[in-house]
């Protein structure tokens, strides 16, 4: 009996085991000592990092609601330092391995660090649902899956382990109850020759279901979709592409389907998962690090390394609105002076690649903003242990919808010596509906039929 026990939970490959949620006793620090989000409210003993506050909910003046586009609340600061090549050393232990990668390797790359400012805000509904999760979220089979009953809140505001950070990260708020959308959301694609080139430019719609709790037709499992309909390259245009993520990605594996005006047809696309190049941004981006982390998590262990003070791009009003599309890109790397830096504290999680998985990376590294779960950079290791990817993924307060939106991120690729800047919306902006679609809408045969003709 003992023999065949074992067989079973050999051949069962994922166990069932779950890490319970926190202490009614734990959970009581959320709005007091902590944020209801689980980020240290005070501001760090240097005065670098302030108290949070409550967050930026007032609009500045110039403002224009509905435009897609946001007014920079802090475009009168001035930097407090820089930090170059000549002086890294004395920062080194505030910056991940891709930025000292391009301090050392770029003589004209520079950070310019500004005031920081904890502008994170969510909706209270938002709030109230994340506090209730802290004692009543829980993931299972191993950290792979999270309840359903998680839904409207951040699962894990006083995470346990590595993959409850990545959840978070995963389930973010970031959208609303309805949807975003971009007219244009272009990827950039810099070669190491330094020659600019649109890989893609996307109409783009997205939605989390799991933030949509009052929409009675959708599937409480699915935890996010998007649609990307391309307009350029002119021989990829028309082409669509579905993505459907859920709670418990072992059980319901990321759907995905694509669409090609020349086979009019639609196809299911199992391949766009791991680390399948993703094509629309140039092959600079696998499927599984879209936004820094897409997908299921497991063919790597977490590792939850604790709480440390970095310096991440945030507040990035001047990139994500104000930089212009040619001026945002320099020969090998992004303009440093479209780019703000300011220290805050982040979650670290090392991931390392499972034995028996298989991957081109053997190692990465997570460092996500604690108020946002979203803002922050990764780094990535091929098998032979040398920096193959990082990513800097920037945000922005849309101080008018209280949501901390993560999306514009600069990645490279030190394997090829080239840099994409990715899901940048300058033309036509960033928009926001707060009603959510019919799901009779939101098939993939209904995409197809709506938009791939436009």
């Amino acid at each position: 009996m003992k023999n065949r026990l074992m067989m079973c939970i050999a051949l069962s490959g994922i166990s069932t085991f779950s890490l319970a949620a926190v202490s009614p006793e734990e959970a009581a620090k959320l709005g007091d000592s902590l944020t209801p989000w689980g980020a240290i409210k005070e501001g760090n003993s240097e005065g670098t990092i302030p108290a949070y506050t409550g967050g930026l909910r007032t609009a500045p003046e110039g403002f224009e609601p509905d435009s897609g586009f946001w007014v920079d609340p802090y475009k009168d600061e001035e930097p407090l330092f820089r930090i170059d090549a000549s002086n890294m050393d004395q920062y080194a232990d505030n910056l991940s391995a891709g930025q000292k990668h391009l301090l050392q390797t770029n003589p004209d790359y520079y950070l310019d660090i500004f005031p920081s400012h904890r502008t994170a805000a969510y909706p209270e509904k938002v709030v109230e649902a994340t506090i209730r999760n802290a004692t009543e979220c829980n993931t299972e089979k191993d950290g792979l899956a999270v309840d359903a009953a998680c839904r409207g809140g951040l699962p894990f505001p006083i995470p346990q382990s590595g993959n409850e950070v990545l959840w978070n990260q995963q389930l973010r708020y970031k959208i609303g109850s309805g949807y975003s959308t971009t007219a244009s959301s272009n990827s950039w694609i810099i070669d190491s020759n330094g020659s600019v080139t649109k890989a893609a430019e996307q109409q783009t719609f997205e939605e989390m279901p799991y933030y949509q709790v009052d929409q009675d037709d959708r599937n409480p499992e699915m935890y996010a979709r998007v649609f990307s309909l391309n307009r350029y390259p002119a021989r990829r245009a028309g082409e669509v592409t579905v993505l459907a993520d859920f709670l418990d990605p072992i059980d319901q594996p990321r759907r995905a389907w694509s669409y090609s005006p020349g086979q009019r047809r639609i196809k299911l696309a199992p391949e766009f998962a791991f680390d399948t190049p993703v094509a629309s941004q140039g092959g600079v981006t696998l499927f599984d690090e879209l936004q820094m982390f897409s997908g299921s998590q497991e063919r790597f262990d977490y590792k939850l390394v604790g709480r440390k003070e970095m310096f991440i791009p945030y507040n990035a009003y001047e990139f994500y609105f104000d930089c212009g599309q040619e001026e945002q890109m320099l020969e090998k790397h992004a303009n440093p002076e479209c780019e703000r830096w300011e220290l805050h504290r982040v979650w670290v999680v090392e991931a390392t690649l499972k034995s028996g998985s298989r991957h081109v990376y053997a190692k990465r590294t997570y460092y996500l903003d604690e108020d946002t779960f979203g803002v922050g950079l990764y780094d990535a290791w091929d098998q032979q242990g040398s920096l193959y990817r990082s990513m800097f993924l920037s945000g922005v307060q849309l101080y008018d919808l209280d949501i901390p939106y993560n999306v514009k991120n600069v990645i490279y690729d030190f394997n090829k010596g080239m840099y994409g800047v990715i899901n940048d919306g300058l033309k036509g902006g960033y928009q926001f509906d707060p009603t959510p679609l019919p799901e009779r809408n939101m098939a993939p045969e209904s995409i197809v039929s709506r938009y791939s003709q436009r």
